[in-house]
């Protein structure tokens, strides 16, 4: 008989399958373990909601539009006829009141307006020439006594700024020619009331008293021209009157500020000193600048146009449209002028740049009156010559459009967004941009958004950083510039 043992069939099988289910619980259970600790850990972060984490998968869609529609029930309903459906939380984002105001965060309504798309010409602030600049000279010779005015201060037409101590040989004798003349016409004209008046006809012959009326004539002639020599010498009626009244010689002459007022109804604009040209004591001679006196209440912008541009800019002037000037850098809080003219078209192209010149007129304003060093006025005007702008000339006319702030678009990519505001959450919306520049962008008119719809006009692109990072996707530090 054989002792030995014989194996039964299948038996090794049966042993790994056991060993097989054995591996598959230990880990089964590590499993439900390590996801039990990452729910835990989700929640914690989460406000302790862990529903907020894993939304439940049973239920309609309905039911789930109608759980989000739950948390805005307090929204307030805006006046249009369609309704908006609760926000998705990828793509919203809630602020309190403190972080709306640290972002400076300004809300409004869409409406639909009427854009009208420019195209932008660079332009500079020139004076006009001829009307903007006043040349002060000596009109006679002399030497400065007193200087009345300093460069920056603003004077008044008719107000004194040079005293000039007279020195002209020919100029003194002028005048002592005339005062000579001036008492020998007084001497004639006694004489003959004096012969006029004596005794009887008959006694004084008539002959007598003609001869000296003649005499009284030619001197009157002299007198005359002796006048108008000094006035072509610089000196006023008013002084030559003074000079015959008080029968002394004119020894100063005070120089004043041209008046600006000659057929103006409106009050004179002040006259501001731009330069300096002499200093008390110096010795000048008829003609000589003393200083040269600016006026800036109305001023030129020169725009460079393209030849592209020309029949565009043509048109504006022949119809009379306006254009709107925009100042580069204007410490004003409203750099936009609108409203302004087209006055005149360069008839020839500028040789270097090949751009055309035209010119805008621009009324100006003062930004700063002040008074120093006692009566001593100074101004300062919010354009000034040199200053650098940009000139939007209109092309065409879009319809139903909505125009919006550039701060009120994000960019991320190829894709634009406005944020509608939505109880305390404001809800990301894509929004197709037709035009962008660097003040304002049109969105079209699709269905997007609709009138009266309320979204956020400025920080866009830090609330789509916002929800970008809320969603754990990386920021573009390109996102919202061009370059």
């Amino acid at each position: 008989m054989n002792n030995s043992t014989t194996s039964r069939p299948g038996s090794g099988w049966l042993s790994r399958m056991v060993f097989v289910v054995v591996i598959c619980g230990m880990a089964t259970g590590a499993y439900w373990q390590w996801r039990g600790s990452i729910h835990e850990s989700l929640a914690r972060i989460n406000g302790g909601s862990l529903s907020a984490v894993f939304p439940p998968s049973t239920g309609t869609a309905v039911e789930a539009g109608q759980a989000v529609d739950a948390d805005h029930r307090d929204a307030p309903e805006t006046d249009h006829a369609h309704d908006h459906a609760g926000h998705s939380e990828e793509s919203s984002i809630e602020l309190s009141e403190q972080a709306r105001r640290s972002l400076g965060l300004r809300e409004g309504e869409i409406a639909l307006t009427t854009f009208a798309r420019t195209i932008s010409v660079p332009a500079t602030v020139v004076e006009r020439k001829g009307r903007s600049k006043f040349t002060v000279i000596a009109t006679m010779t002399g030497y400065l006594t007193g200087v009345n005015v300093s460069e920056g201060q603003a004077v008044s037409p008719g107000q004194p700024l040079f005293e000039l101590r007279l020195t002209h040989e020919e100029l003194v004798q002028s005048q002592a020619d005339l005062l000579r003349t001036t008492e020998e016409v007084d001497v004639v004209t006694r004489e003959i009331a004096r012969l006029e008046g004596i005794g009887p006809e008959g006694l004084i012959p008539i002959k007598t008293i003609l001869e000296r009326k003649y005499e009284l004539q030619k001197l009157g002639a002299v007198r005359t021209s002796q006048r108008q020599a000094l006035l072509l010498h610089g000196i006023t009626d008013q002084q030559i009157d003074t000079i015959l009244q008080t029968r002394t010689l004119l020894g100063t002459l005070l120089v004043r500020a041209p008046d600006t007022t000659v057929g103006v109804t409106s009050p004179a604009s002040p006259l501001v000193v731009q330069e300096l040209f002499v200093e008390r004591g110096q010795h000048v001679n008829a003609g000589d600048t003393l200083a040269v006196l600016a006026d800036h209440e109305t001023l030129f912008i020169e725009g460079s146009a393209f030849e592209q541009d020309i029949p565009h800019i043509s048109r504006v002037a022949r119809d009379g449209g306006s254009v709107t000037g925009i100042a580069e850098a204007d410490a004003t809080d409203e750099p936009r002028t609108e409203g302004l003219r087209i006055v005149s078209i360069a008839s020839r192209l500028d040789p270097e740049s090949r751009t055309l010149h035209f010119y805008v007129l621009l009324p100006n304003s003062v930004v700063r009156d002040t008074k120093e060093d006692g009566d001593r006025r100074f101004v300062e005007w919010r354009y000034k010559p040199g200053q650098r702008m940009q000139l939007h000339i209109p092309v065409e006319k879009w319809t139903d459009r909505i125009v919006l702030p550039v701060e009120a678009v994000a960019q991320e990519g190829l894709e634009n967004y406005v944020f509608r505001v939505n109880g305390d959450h404001y809800d990301r919306q894509p929004v197709h941009v037709e035009h962008r520049d660097p003040q304002v962008i049109v969105i079209a008119n699709d269905g997007a958004l609709f009138p009266g719809d309320r979204i956020a006009l400025s920080a866009a692109q830090q609330l789509q950083v916002a929800v970008k990072t809320k969603a754990g996707g990386g920021v573009d530090p390109h996102a919202g510039h061009n370059h």
